[in-house]
């Protein structure tokens, strides 16, 4: 892993809102430069600055989750591309896929930590936007984690994230809101490949698609390109699985 940015080489401002902005400035720097685990750097220390019953801004929350997004899907990739079946047996590519799961790892509880530490909590008692956000987000890293860890009760955490974030959705949020939407894609995938109920899969993915066209003519200009590219992919999925388990009723 490439040696993490030393955060005692800047000078930052001493007032906690201008150094709080400088964090942010500095993320977003990372993010066009494509220097990702820096990212992720500024935005812990952005998390950690901010009080502990304090939340972070719309576009804070964006930062943090492409900061990690990025530099977690570079290594998922990686894994994926070392755990094929050409390679199950050979020792030195063994070795290698257990370096980048060492990674995967590490960063992984890296987010958890503040999520379920710093994050969730301040807005626990809020249940809203920002609760589904984080939940989902703890959700989603929880089901990296069982992708190669099937032992210690990731793929239960992921669920369990996933479903408080579902409740207070469907309460909160409209049908056609892309975090609404995009917690759906992804619980449904979880469903899917890692608690293998492919039923409760397909079931969840066409609800949250059936449930958006009806309310189509509420979506908002601002939400409307990532709603419909949302609601494409859960289209997409259903269509895939719905193959997949018919093929599988052939074989049988």
């Amino acid at each position: 892993m490439a040696t993490p940015v030393n955060l005692g080489k800047f000078e930052f401002d001493g007032d906690d809102s201008k150094k709080r902005e400088q964090l942010s400035f500095l993320a977003r720097t990372a993010e066009t430069a494509e220097r990702y685990g820096d990212m992720c750097e500024f935005m812990k220390a952005l998390v950690h600055h901010i009080g502990d019953s304090d939340d972070l801004t719309v576009e804070e929350r964006n930062l943090l989750s492409v900061a990690y997004k990025n530099f977690i899907g570079a290594r998922r990739a990686s894994w994926r591309m070392l755990n094929v079946e050409e390679y199950k047996d050979n020792t030195l590519i063994v070795a290698y896929r257990k370096q980048v799961e060492e990674e995967l790892e590490s960063m992984s509880k890296d987010v958890l930590e503040l999520l379920e530490k710093k994050l969730v909590p301040a807005v626990s008692k809020k249940k809203n936007e920002a609760s589904v956000f984080y939940l989902k987000m703890a959700g989603d890293y929880y089901r990296y984690l069982a992708e190669f860890i099937e032992t210690k009760g990731y793929d239960k955490k992921a669920g369990e994230n996933y479903e408080e974030a579902l409740a207070i959705a469907t309460e909160e949020l409209k049908p056609t809101h892309p975090i609404r939407l995009g917690l759906a894609l992804n619980y449904s995938v979880c469903r899917y490949e890692i608690l293998k109920d492919q039923k409760g899969a397909c079931d969840m993915a066409k609800k949250a698609f059936d449930d958006a066209i009806s309310k189509l003519d509420q979506l908002d200009e601002a939400s409307y390109k990532d709603s419909t590219l949302i609601m494409q992919l859960l289209r997409d999925n259903l269509t895939l699985w719905t193959s997949d388990n018919e093929n599988d009723d052939d074989a049988e």
